[in-house]
């Protein structure tokens, strides 16, 4: 069986050094997906690595905005970066740690140079799904707090789709992640905006887990609330 990972090597765009990294071949394994699409995998997490960080200079993006970086963003970080010797190899296998390490400093670097709200709150989101694979409720709330912010503004100002998210799919996330960190008044808004959005009988599965989001937050309202009726 072939290894599941390999090397190939770039030249980052800020330092113009050349540096290996490492990468996923073939289609790694779901076991389950939870409802703000956290996706749980049998044995490598390709998440991993999709962020690539230079050994050199230390600067760090998802695969996806490594190479795509405005010049005037390149030229902000060379500055900032210049003459910086951080010997951070992430390369080969990487640990639990190390990817939370890549993924820090695709968002503080992503943040340095206002890449889209969207983008960020993305990051922002895999990393507290890194902390709910330890079981760091705490830390975990905390970047579903910074990441709901960030597609609220996403929401606002930028046009679906915003890669694999529908503006039905990026409501019923934001309706979620709040229905998650405890805010239910807000969350039933969003979710009754995918309930009641015309668009979402083309996506019946999410409309399904708005549907059953949007009654779960009801419940928990409710239950919250009986004592309290109880009391008087």
């Amino acid at each position: 069986m072939p290894d599941p990972l390999y090397q190939v090597e770039k030249v980052c765009p800020i330092c113009e050094q050349k540096f290996k990294l490492t990468k996923t071949r073939g289609q790694a394994i779901a076991v389950s997906t939870d409802t703000d699409f956290c996706t749980h995998f049998k044995d490598l997490n390709p998440s991993y690595y999709t962020i690539w960080v230079c050994p050199h200079c230390g600067f760090a993006a998802h695969e996806e905005r490594f190479f795509t970086l405005l010049e005037s963003a390149r030229q902000k970080l060379k500055k900032f970066l210049e003459g910086r010797e951080v010997n951070l190899d992430l390369s080969g296998v990487r640990s639990w740690d190390q990817a939370v390490t890549a993924y820090k400093l695709a968002i503080f670097y992503a943040s340095m140079v206002h890449l889209p709200a969207s983008h960020i709150a993305s990051l922002e989101l895999r990393l507290a799904w890194l902390y709910r694979e330890k079981g760091m409720a705490a830390e975990e709330t905390a970047m579903m707090k910074r990441a709901v912010e960030g597609y609220k503004e996403a929401y606002m100002r930028e046009q679906t789709p915003i890669g694999n998210l529908t503006e039905v799919t990026l409501t019923y996330l934001i309706g979620e992640l709040l229905r998650r960190i405890g805010h239910y008044d807000e969350s039933l808004t969003y979710l009754s905006r995918v309930v009641g959005n015309p668009q979402a009988k083309n996506e019946k599965r999410v409309l399904e887990m708005a549907r059953d989001a949007w009654q779960e937050v009801r419940d928990l309202k409710k239950a919250a609330e009986a004592p309290a009726n109880g009391a008087e």
